[in-house]
């Protein structure tokens, strides 16, 4: 009897266990399409963080370097449209003369710049604000590569029938060239541009740098976060009423005066799109359906995205690399780098990386299925944020994926 009352007497006065708190998981989201079909697999952590706000599937976040795939979308509709030829000196389009310092006769067509072998520099500043010269920028011999010449034409490899593998680098400088290029073809501004020829035909809600989403977008931005914990874009203070595009010193930020065709980069074409994963599956989706009555681009064009695709000379991520479209995993085109499935399955797309974040855009051109992610507080590379290869994060969502979806069935 007296042991019980100890027993008893030991329990009242313990104190209760204190409650560990867990944070939560990095916000993620994982999304599976086919041609018919869009399904969330896997969603998880807060949009933000600091009102406990939790994520859902379609929020809008910075997808990085996938909107470099979009803006290659936009040219090749455009291309469509007759108002554009890629294989055309771009300087035509720009109305002054783009040339490297280190080969002045060397002219720089849209394929060039759209698949990293222009002989940009990469790793000059690519962020050319609103009231600067995207002229001057480029006739800086910093913006160059020295000894690259655009396009590797004329090489002894190009002239041998060969590739010439050394005029590839990434480089996130030739994306407002790009934009601008388009600008000047139809005489649109680039996110109206981008608006029309991709996100409206698709039914799709985004934006570049938040310009046009509307209030309702906004409500539901996501909030970066980087591994620290500190908040590295698109919190609170950086949405709109808030100025949302770069602009030198003294220029008012706005647009009603600008001019089409002078300079996209306040657009951070390279980076800036602002999408949904269920609304990024459904681009992938249109890269499906392209023997519908109405394709989303006509088969010539993408015959033209098959021979684009080059061998970069890379040992690992931009292995193979053409019109801002990656192939990874090709079994008779491997490289030596990380694979994100490891399920023996080529998949074409994009990757994206940066303000901690990581994304994809991945399908299996003949399985008829593809994937749309990203996953935030991502812990930089050892070379820093924008230098490539996937990370653990991103391979075990992958994994995860995959067990979700199931096999793919038999043809």
């Amino acid at each position: 009897m007296f042991r019980r009352f100890l027993a008893a007497l030991v329990l009242v006065a313990a104190p209760a266990a204190a409650e560990v708190y867990a944070p939560p998981p990095p916000a993620t989201v994982v999304v599976a399409f086919d041609r018919e079909s869009i399904r969330p697999l896997i969603v998880e952590g807060l949009a933000n963080r600091e009102t406990g706000r939790k994520l859902e599937a379609n929020d809008p976040v910075r997808i990085a370097s996938i909107s470099k795939l979009i803006m290659a979308l936009t040219a090749l509709r455009l291309a469509d449209e007759g108002k554009l030829v890629l294989t055309r000196d771009v300087s035509d389009y720009l109305g002054w003369k783009l040339r490297s310092p280190y080969y002045p006769d060397a002219k720089v067509q849209l394929t060039d710049l759209l698949s990293h072998r222009a002989g940009l520099s990469g790793s000059a500043e690519y962020i050319i604000p609103l009231g600067e010269s995207l002229e001057a920028k480029f006739a800086d011999p910093a913006s160059w590569r020295e000894g690259v010449r655009p396009g590797g034409r004329d090489t002894p490899e190009t002239l041998l029938g060969g590739v010439d593998e050394a005029a590839f680098q990434y480089s996130n400088l030739g994306a407002p060239l790009v934009a601008t290029v388009l600008e000047a073809a139809s005489g649109e501004r680039f996110d109206r541009l981008v608006e029309r020829l991709v996100f409206k035909p698709l039914g799709v809600k985004a934006c570049f740098n938040w310009i046009g989403c509307g209030p309702e977008l906004e409500a539901r931005a996501v909030t970066l976060y980087r591994h620290t914990g500190e908040i590295a874009t698109d919190g609170a203070e950086k949405l709109p009423p808030a100025c949302t595009i770069p602009v030198a010193e003294g220029q008012a930020c706005n647009l009603d005066a600008y001019v089409p065709g002078t300079n996209a980069s306040i657009f951070s074409p390279q980076g800036g799109v602002r999408i949904g994963m269920m609304d990024l599956a459904k681009i992938g989706q249109a890269l499906y359906r392209l023997d519908d009555d109405t394709p989303f681009l006509r088969p010539e064009t993408v015959q033209r995205m098959g021979w684009a695709m080059q061998r970069t000379g890379q040992t690992a991520f931009f292995c193979n690399y053409g019109l801002h479209f990656q192939l990874i995993e090709h079994p008779n085109l491997e490289c030596g780098g990380d694979r994100l499935f490891a399920d023996g399955i080529p998949r074409i797309g994009h990757s994206g990386e940066a303000y901690g974040l990581q994304s994809g855009l991945w399908l299996d051109p003949k399985g008829d299925r593809g994937f749309v992610y990203f996953t935030t507080q991502v812990t930089p590379p050892e070379g820093g944020e924008d230098t490539g290869g996937f990370t653990m994060r991103e391979k075990a969502l992958m994994a995860r994926a995959l067990k979700l979806v199931g096999p793919v069935a038999a043809p």
